[in-house]
């Protein structure tokens, strides 16, 4: 990575630092100063600052804890991420995913079906955005709605899917099923990651279904940090300088060691310098100023968050459920069943407690805070103590 990347982030930070308070009181309280960053040596000095972080301070200084380096009518739009956190629109097109659809050499004449989430979380507009930069035609079809969408994809010639796994599969099925194998025309399917088998999976998808599989790394916060080149892992976005780090230290370890991936922007719009993403994985590839290149697939997480059906869900989801439905306690579990996330909620009830409307305001609350549908709730008598919220059973 040249050294103009930390030239960069030098002018970048100081600069934010004098217009985003809560980026000054990290640098102030870590003694660092960024315009004196000239390596990755200079940045590793400032510790890693977690997404659990980011969010204590959001509720503590709405509704960017004090880490916005702009103007608020300089930022087309605001993200709400599980938590909530909230994140502004960053520059590019698609946060940097239309380097993805290049290499995939998907462009004008492709109609894309992008089956995710418009509101609230950026998934859906940010392929959109990559999507129409490439040139592509794009059909914003958002979740569920499988009948409508399979028509569509028959009717509307579709070339390319965006979807998480599952959902593809669902699609693909359907329109084999209802059309036939000679209405399947698509040629190319960007997929959310899962843990396990996942690239096993993809193969298979490959060869049952005539497309090719292509993914990327990419957050809210960060935009896109690496993308499939049809090398092994991600390539990093050459605007990312990333690390992986030993979760409790923040020290950088060796290439081949699983550790947290923490990232720092070049752009400081938004500046996540040193940031913790809570995702685990392991360098395949470094450059020669020491930071990684090429990323791993994603090993799992390393903080309190558990991932379901590509949305992180935090602790305080659980703790809204507690509030909602009036339990004593009350845990998430996440489990991986017939190649899908499932999560199911348990409630402890107080003595005489309505078990049905408990149940009906769980599954509210969850489904308002964590935007996506648990799966079933079941009371139980109890729970052990200091029990954690929520417990990831899904690469058991």
């Amino acid at each position: 990575m040249s050294i103009d990347i930390y030239q960069d982030i030098a002018t970048a930070y100081s600069a934010a630092a004098t217009k985003a308070t809560g980026l000054k009181a990290r640098f102030d309280a870590a003694g660092f100063d960024p315009s004196k960053v000239s390596s990755l040596a200079d940045l590793s000095r400032l510790p890693v600052m977690k997404k659990e972080e980011l969010l204590r301070l959001q509720r503590e200084n709405p509704p960017f804890g004090g880490f916005l380096a702009s103007d608020l009518k300089e930022i087309p739009r605001i993200y709400v991420s599980p938590g909530p956190i909230f994140e502004p629109a960053l520059p590019g097109a698609g946060h940097g995913l239309d380097l993805l659809f290049k290499t995939a050499n998907v462009g004008k004449g492709d109609v894309i079906l992008n089956t995710w989430m418009y509101h609230l979380v950026p998934a859906g507009l940010l392929f959109d955005e990559a999507a129409r930069a490439v040139g592509a035609t794009v059909i914003p079809g958002g979740v569920g709605n499988t009948e409508l969408q399979a028509q569509i994809i028959v009717e509307t010639g579709v070339t390319s899917i965006c979807a998480s796994t599952a959902f593809f599969l669902t699609l693909a099925d359907r329109v084999i099923e209802t059309y036939g194998r000679g209405a399947w025309n698509v040629r190319t399917a960007f997929l959310g990651g899962e843990m396990g088998d996942w690239m096993a999976k993809r193969r298979r998808i490959e060869a049952d279904y005539g497309v090719s599989t292509w993914a990327a790394y990419a957050t809210a916060d960060l935009g896109l940090v690496a993308f499939e080149d049809g090398g092994e892992g991600y390539v990093v976005h050459p605007d990312q300088v990333v690390q992986i780090c030993d979760p409790a230290s923040g020290e950088q370890l060796p290439l081949g060691e699983t550790g947290e991936v923490v990232v720092t922007a070049r752009d400081a719009t938004w500046p996540m310098i040193r940031f913790g993403t809570g995702d685990s994985a392991f360098a395949l590839e470094g450059n020669q100023d020491g930071s990684v290149r090429r990323l791993s697939a994603l090993q799992g997480r390393v903080g309190a968050a558990v991932k379901v059906r590509e949305i992180f869900v935090y602790p305080r989801v659980i703790e809204e459920v507690v509030i909602a439905s009036g339990a004593k306690a009350a845990q998430g579990v996440a489990t991986r069943e017939n190649d899908r996330d499932a999560i199911k909620l348990f409630l402890v009830l107080e003595d005489g407690a309505d078990a049905d409307k408990a149940k009906a305001a769980a599954l509210e609350a969850f489904k308002l805070h964590a935007r996506i549908r648990a799966d079933a709730v079941e009371i139980v008598q109890s729970m052990p103590q200091g029990a954690e919220l929520i417990v990831n059973f899904k690469d058991d």
